[in-house]
């Protein structure tokens, strides 16, 4: 499949340019695959989490949001560590980080910390936001920018939801019915393979010559006040429709994972017209339908990315988000419907509240959001791209925020009253794809 897309992408492409971007191009889509399986072990924990530790899914989502959090604290950082040791030098130390936030998540179940494991979450996160700083700009710059560098991010996407599908089947399959025994140790096969994964990740590219895109774009006769080393006075927060952009992926980051970590929260709770009622196997095959509807959006906007202007793509993504949220908002939770799940090895339809159909088609939605924000927030940056692309992973941060906030509306009031937070997230990224994504300051 991948070799499809890259086939489409090259074909107008000289032979010797594609062998010179492929190996590349290969790399950061498997970091891509990597942010994805790490990133993704959260929201299925936090159902475990829940179960040892706690009875909040306000406390039981806190690992996502700690993964995230670490975004705040490692964006600008991560951006200096692209601009001072290059892609393949940061990409190194991002993987190493993150093979210590693995490690610590699986001492947290040695130790059955709480404590502990939030540590591991807010440890991987740094790694996550080291190796976004990489993989976004390289391969928009590999593309050439525009409509062609918002195709090959949706390449990238297109495994990170792959990748994304897979983890919570695996974690819920490891688990099964969700009891107080449920601990964290019960997970650990998953948790040695990210382990192992990072290791060989980190000993391939150690052994790999990548090609170093250009992290500052200057004028090839630059002023004498700036040839003289005067600080320019302009930076990536002079572009408005940067900053803009910059909140609308903390309104990216806490729709894509609130809708599904609280999905999956939904499904497990046993509390009859609360929850869903189901077990572990189950709620997770149901939240990998949503990771498979992202990989196939994620597919269909890298097929039609270079025809498609990013603008159009998320306002459509964006409206029809909002559709399919406020269906999920008010039909009522105890309205079932029969939904085809693989369970025990076999393939049988599984009674399930509706409104888990509406959030799981949201996947469509949620799937071009992130290369298509970062694609029209960063462009006309050119030497600014590296400061902005940490600026950028800082910003991942907020999204945090909705969702703690969209968990604790869910303890106060009702599950489905929490998605108000993400539709109203989807609302800002309509209003950014119509007027806010608009270059006006081409001069600077």
């Amino acid at each position: 499949m991948e070799e499809t897309i890259l086939k489409l992408f090259f074909m107008s492409s000289k032979e010797t340019d594609k062998k010179s971007r492929l190996l590349p191009i290969v790399v950061m889509v498997i970091l891509f695959g990597i942010i994805s399986f790490v990133t993704n072990l959260a929201a299925p924990m936090g159902v475990i989490v829940k179960a040892q530790f706690l009875d909040s899914n306000f406390l039981g989502i806190l690992g996502s949001c700690a993964n995230f959090l670490a975004y705040a604290c490692m964006g600008i950082p991560s951006g200096m560590l692209l601009q001072k040791y290059g892609y393949r030098r940061t990409a190194l130390i991002g993987i190493a980080i993150g093979l210590a936030g693995v490690f610590i998540q699986y001492l947290s179940g040695v130790c059955s910390s709480f404590a502990v494991y939030l540590l591991g979450a807010f440890v991987a996160g740094f790694s996550m936001c080291v190796l976004n700083t990489v993989v976004n700009p390289m391969l928009n710059t590999l593309g050439g920018g525009g409509n062609k560098g918002n195709q090959l991010i949706q390449v990238g996407g297109s495994f990170y939801s792959f990748m994304g599908i897979i983890t919570p089947v695996f974690v819920g399959a490891l688990v099964g019915e969700v009891t107080k025994n449920t601990m964290i140790s019960n997970v650990n096969p998953l948790l040695f393979l990210a382990m192992g994964i990072f290791a060989l990740t980190f000993f391939a590219l150690l052994g790999l010559h990548l090609p170093e895109p250009e992290l500052n774009r200057t004028d090839p006769s630059p002023s004498p006040s700036i040839a003289q080393g005067t600080k320019d006075k302009h930076s990536a927060w002079s572009f408005r429709h940067f900053v803009l952009g910059s909140i609308g992926v903390s309104c990216s980051v806490g729709i894509e994972v609130g809708i599904a970590g609280t999905m999956n929260l939904f499904l497990t709770d046993m509390k009859e017209g609360v929850g869903g009622g189901l077990n572990a196997e189950v709620a997770g095959f149901v939240t990998g339908i949503y990771f498979l509807l992202m990989f196939v959006g994620r597919f269909v906007g890298a097929s039609v990315g270079a025809k498609v202007s990013g603008r159009t793509m998320l306002a459509t993504a964006a409206t029809t988000g909002i559709a399919l949220l406020l269906a999920a908002i008010f039909l009522p939770v105890t309205t079932r419907m029969l939904f085809p799940v693989f369970t025990d090895g076999s393939l049988v339809l599984a009674d399930v509240p509706v409104n888990a159909l509406f959030l799981v088609l949201t996947g469509l939605c949620t799937s071009v959001m992130w290369g298509t924000i970062y694609n029209l927030a960063v462009d006309g940056l050119g030497k600014y791209l590296a400061s902005a692309s940490g600026i950028f992973m800082m910003m991942v941060g907020g999204g945090a925020l909705l969702m703690m906030a969209q968990n604790q509306i869910a303890d106060m009031v009702s599950y489905m009253a929490s998605y108000w937070v993400p539709l109203a997230g989807f609302a800002y990224l309509l209003f950014f794809a119509l007027k806010g994504s608009v270059n006006r300051n081409k001069s600077l």
